[in-house]
């Protein structure tokens, strides 16, 4: 994710090599995250001294201080043509033109053009006013300074973030232009260069649209705040507790850069800086037990990119489906954190066969021997002393805010800085982490408890992140603003103070050295923002497009006759699409890009075919698939990334990662099929059971993927632990095939269905009209059955007329603002079948069969494996 100290430090990344690999892969993180260009002197300090200057921007904006004092108050428009300005002209700064362009210094050509990319990105900002007074008038200095800003933008796209993304945002502006020209039906009566000038730069549909301002309002301070926790030693703290915990098992090292790296995603949104950030200490500790050079690289591939699927602090695209689906960010969070869990168990997992199959040791621990059942008592105790705070804190703060009223913001604060006070004495009593050198051999683990205790103070700002998030339902851009300001504090005093309790240091020094941290961490927020801030921006052209041309109703026809209307194969050219774009775009335009053409053609072909997919489960597809593609070979980055670290084959490399990446792959197939696995509509009993079972199933398939489970797998085994692993995974799909989950009713008799139907029912129906174009279309969808007692009032409930002749349901009347007219009833509609659910069995009932046949592999497999033991014995 950035500079030097999210790096390694500058030796050798693998032992016994020299110096050039690691310049390597520092250079690899930098032009892919923060900017290749590190100049000196006057130019060096003005661009860290911009890059603060913006950080310190987005946190003004973001906090309540402007409408406290009634200053520097920016409109959402204004500040994303701020926050635009601002990553242009850095983007010039620091991303040379080319490879063979000066890095230690900044060319006059380069200045010239930061600083009119910088005037057009804050052009809608400085010339506001005047602009309103005229919408969609442009003049001819609109024009120009709009062509400027979009070739200014292009050209910062393809030094930040290579030409894939440039290329695909060209082709979509010839296609705005050239409509008339256009081959059959992508042909369009096309727009004139006001007018794309107009909808592309001068309003909020194009490049200072939705996805622009989500940069703006969230995701800069998710990414500073990751770079701050960083900067304070959290990364290291994390890989540390990570290793005492489980380096000493089977494969030890594998298991804790699965674990190091998910920790590490809560700070990172990026794949590659996370894989080089980990990589450098645990790939060469996988290399030390036994693991090949391509697998070990492939470990911490598969684990850094999974980062960005685990809540609460997810990748950057996670932020924009707040706006494109509609939801809060902690349902977002809801909905993403057990198949991002399943993951990440299925990978540990997975590391645990590959020691089998290798007979692989861990490292030698160095915590004092304890038998089984005090280490299990101990965890538990531990967890339940969790919980009983959990529950303290919670209900405590329920008590006290109304106590305390105006003043309970106050009181809190003070409690928490006693609880860290607390916590910085208890480190005091253990000795300081220190950074590793990778090149160093490690043959002893640090032991567990010290390396616990001596930073637990940085859990505390997530602590108030989630806290934030998840109870007091503040915004994601307010939520993270408020742990960072908890992160500037502790990073401004956790070394004096930390050195006071140890009874040593130099107050000033220690003051001085925390500052260094804190600019470091606002220069390196806003360097790693330069890349996410242009991608949304130049998406936001892509997105314009669409909705000025009406390209995505053609592409829906283009794809669904391409699919035959089949659902399953139109899922399949989405995630092969998303692959194929995520080689060239970064994860956040890949999402917007295959979000805004896509996602609707799922959802309409979905209803068509009878399956109502939730937008949330369509979003969550194609953001798992984009991000895939940073593990996808032939240009996987994070596995070129992990590859210069281990010296093993890059290609190699990302095959093996994508191998052991099927799991992610797989889980969007399921989770559009059965949406209990995002616990949509579940109760919490009903929750705790799906991830039990989801677990047990993706542990299965990675077992069946492996071909390996108590011993090598036989094909046939194989094949039968798929079967099993599909059948807990949708239950549902066997039980259809048994049993007919509806029932259908004459059109003519929805009354009546209506007043059989139990309070809580729903019934599916299928709808015959035209589309909103004046299309026919027929589609499905389901009717929560309204309140009343009898149909007639449930029906005049649901605010919908039906007129009834010669054995046809028609649509007479739609009551406006009723449920029928949000649910998308319309004049003249035919309900062409209606179709109410019977009594069944339960879905649940056909995983007893699927663990009657998991049990019989499990039988086979242990007899195999007492007849190899004497063997391999003897």
């Amino acid at each position: 994710m950035t500079e030097h100290s999210k790096k390694a430090p500058p030796s050798a990344t693998r032992s016994g090599t020299t110096l050039e690999p690691q310049v390597d892969l520092d250079d690899m993180v930098a032009s892919t995250d923060s900017g290749a260009r590190k100049p000196a002197g006057v130019p060096g300090k003005l661009l860290v001294g911009i890059a603060a200057v913006w950080s310190l921007f987005q946190l003004w904006i973001a906090s309540p201080l402007p409408f406290v004092f009634g200053v520097g108050v920016f409109n959402a428009t204004e500040s994303r043509s701020v926050h635009l300005a601002f990553a242009l002209f850095l983007a010039y700064m620091a991303y040379p033109a080319l490879k063979r362009s000066p890095r230690d210094h900044i060319p006059l050509q380069d200045w010239i053009l930061a600083g009119l990319a910088a005037f057009c990105g804050a052009y809608m900002f400085l010339f506001y006013e005047s602009l309103a007074q005229r919408p969609s008038a442009p003049l001819i200095q609109d024009v120009v300074v709009g062509v400027m800003g979009i070739v200014l933008l292009l050209e910062a796209t393809r030094r930040a973030l290579g030409p894939p993304l440039t290329i695909v945002a060209l082709v979509f502006l010839t296609y705005s232009l050239a409509g008339p020209w256009m081959p059959g039906m992508l042909a369009h009566k096309g727009v004139s260069l006001e007018a794309l000038i107009n909808h592309q730069w001068l309003t909020t549909q194009g490049v200072f649209g939705i996805a622009l301002g989500v940069s703006t309002s969230f995701v800069f301070l998710f990414v500073l705040f990751g770079a701050l926790l960083d900067k304070a030693g959290a990364g290291n703290y994390f890989i540390k507790v990570a290793f005492s915990m489980l380096g000493h098992f089977k494969g030890g090292p594998a298991k804790a850069a699965v674990v190091a790296s998910g920790m590490t995603g809560l700070i990172s949104g990026s794949s590659i800086a996370n894989t080089v950030t980990t990589g450098t200490f645990t790939i060469p500790m996988m290399k030390r037990v036994g693991f090949p050079s391509e697998k070990a690289g492939a470990v911490e591939v598969a684990s850094s990119v999974n980062g960005q699927i685990m809540p609460p602090v997810m990748g950057a695209a996670a932020f924009l489906m707040v706006e494109y689906v509609g939801i809060s960010y902690v349902e977002v969070i809801k909905h993403a954190f057990l198949p991002a869990l399943i993951s990440y168990i299925a990978l540990i997992y997975i590391v645990h066969l590959e020691a089998l199959k290798a007979n692989m040791e861990g490292l030698e621990s160095t915590n004092p021997p304890k038998p089984l059942v005090r280490k299990v008592a101990g965890f538990l105790a531990g967890l339940l002393l969790m919980m009983i705070v959990g529950l303290g804190v919670y209900y405590g703060l329920g008590w006290l805010k109304p106590v305390l009223g105006a003043a309970a913001p106050w009181v809190i604060s003070a409690g928490l800085v006693v609880v860290y006070l607390g916590l910085l004495k208890l480190a005091s009593g253990y000795p300081e982490l220190e950074l590793d050198d990778p090149s160093k051999p490690i043959y002893q683990l640090p032991q567990t408890r010290p390396t616990v205790m001596v930073g637990l103070q940085y859990i505390l700002p997530v602590i108030v992140l989630i806290w934030c998030l998840m109870v007091e339902r503040l915004s994601p851009g307010l939520s993270a603003f408020w742990a960072t300001v908890f992160m500037v504090f502790i990073m401004l005093t956790q070394r004096p103070i930390t050195a006071a309790l140890r009874g040593r240091g130099n107050l000033g020094e220690d003051v001085k050295e925390g500052a260094l941290d804190l600019w470091n961490g606002l220069v390196t927020g806003a360097r790693n923002m330069i890349g996410i801030g242009i991608a949304t921006a130049t998406a936001g052209i892509i997105v314009g497009a669409v909705s000025q041309t009406g390209v995505g109703l053609v592409l829906a026809d283009v794809v669904e006759t391409i699919a035959m209307g089949n659902l399953l194969l139109i899922l399949f050219f989405t995630a092969v699409l998303s692959l194929i774009l995520g080689m060239g775009l970064p994860t956040t335009a890949n999402y917007i890009v295959v979000s805004a053409l896509l996602a609707p053609v799922i959802i309409q072909l979905g209803q068509q075919n009878g399956l109502l997919v939730p937008l949330i489960a369509v979003h969550l597809f194609v953001f798992y698939f984009g991000i895939m593609a940073d593990v996808t070979p032939p240009v996987g980055l994070a596995s070129f990334a992990a590859a210069a670290v281990s010296g093993g084959d890059p290609i190699r490399t990302g095959f093996q990662a994508f191998y052991y990446s099927l799991r992610t792959a797989a889980l969007p197939f399921l989770f559009i099929f059965n949406t209990d696995l995002l616990l949509i509509d579940v109760s919490p009993l009903q929750g705790l059971l799906i991830f039990v079972v989801a677990t047990g199933a993706m542990l299965i398939f990675a077992a069946a993927t492996q071909g390996y489970m108590i011993t090598r797998s036989r094909w046939y085994e194989s094949a039968l632990l798929l079967l099993v692993a599909f059948t807990l995974f949708r239950p549902g799909f066997w039980m259809d095939q048994l049993h007919d989950p509806y029932r259908d009713i004459p059109p003519t008799q929805f009354v009546e269905a209506l007043d059989a139907a139990g309070a809580n029912a729903t019934l599916r129906l299928q709808i015959s009209g035209l589309d909103s174009y004046g299309e026919p279309m027929t589609t499905y969808m389901t009717l929560p059955v309204p309140e009343g007692d009898t149909g007639q009032e449930r029906l005049e409930n649901l605010g919908l007329e039906l007129l009834i002749e010669d054995d046809k349901a028609v649509v007479d009347m739609v009551t406006y603002g009723s449920q029928a007219a949000d649910m998308g009833f319309d004049f003249d509609q035919e309900i062409i079948q209606v179709q109410a659910p019977v009594d069944r069995w339960t879905k649940e009932w056909m995983w007893l069969p699927a663990l009657g046949v998991f049990g019989l592999v499990v039988a086979l497999q242990r007899r195999r494996r007492r007849r190899e033991t004497p063997e391999v014995a003897a």
